[in-house]
């Protein structure tokens, strides 16, 4: 198994700057080729990765934010076949799914349409997903962030269980919900609290990991303050504070699993 970030930024002034991408990141295993969060980016950057994006067999969008979704109805074409096959999944948050009260949605009709199966993360629900080579079990769980269906998953696929917590303010549950994973994917937008809620810092990360007990942390969607901390060093306290394996991803980097 191997996760391969296309892009490691997070934040409305690194999502205009692309100081780091924002492509989200790829979940590749024998079951599955999963792409996460498929924000500006995510086709060029697979492209220039050799990841065939018609290789793809399920796109989850976290919630409805374009830096999280922006790519997400290309790579549905590329996923099914340029239109010409219905196949290929799609998981997402309500509001990415069925729309807000505008209407407004991160995938048309016309896109969920193409796909053989579309379902919607609802928060403390698990799933079993079959795909072309076998199937694997995902579990959703709340976040706390302006876009009030915002969900984070943890998935068991071929063995391994990766979580992956999205934007989101802290949550005490997140340390049972996410317990026991072999790799913890956290959005960590801020070394430290700023006033403005809506995303994890550091310290709540460290507290998160002291009870969830990941085998390995990854940090990414990381936002300008926290480019400008050295992300190196602060997942360094990360693994000081907690004694789990924490790395902070860079614009492709490649972890096996």
């Amino acid at each position: 198994m191997e996760i391969i970030f296309l892009g490691s930024g997070g934040g409305r002034v690194n999502l205009v700057n692309q100081q780091r991408g924002t492509g989200g990141f790829r979940i590749m295993t024998k079951t599955a080729n999963i792409h996460v969060d498929p924000g500006p980016g995510a086709l060029l950057k697979s492209i220039e990765r050799k990841l065939d994006p018609k290789q793809i067999d399920i796109i989850i969008i976290s919630h409805k934010h374009i830096d999280h979704f922006s790519d997400a109805m290309v790579l549905i074409e590329a996923m099914a076949q340029k239109t010409w096959k219905r196949r290929g999944i799609l998981i997402g948050s309500r509001q990415a799914i069925e729309g807000d009260e505008y209407r407004d949605r991160a995938v048309q009709i016309y896109h969920q349409n193409k796909l053989e199966h579309v379902i919607v993360g609802n928060p403390g629900e698990k799933k079993s997903i079959k795909t072309e080579n076998g199937s694997f079990e995902i579990e959703f769980f709340a976040h706390k962030h302006e876009e009030p269906s915002t969900i984070g998953f943890k998935m068991k696929i071929d063995g391994h269980a990766i979580g992956y917590i999205s934007d989101t303010e802290y949550r005490e549950q997140y340390g049972s919900e996410y317990r026991n994973c072999d790799v913890l994917i956290v959005n960590c937008l801020k070394p430290k609290n700023d006033g403005h809620d809506g995303h994890l810092t550091t310290e709540n990360v460290i507290d998160i990991v002291k009870k969830a007990k990941p085998k390995r942390c990854i940090l990414t969607h990381l936002g300008m303050k926290m480019q400008s901390s050295k992300p190196e060093k602060e997942a360094q306290k990360i693994e000081d504070e907690t004694g789990v394996k924490t790395i902070a991803a860079t614009d492709q980097l490649k972890v096996t699993v």
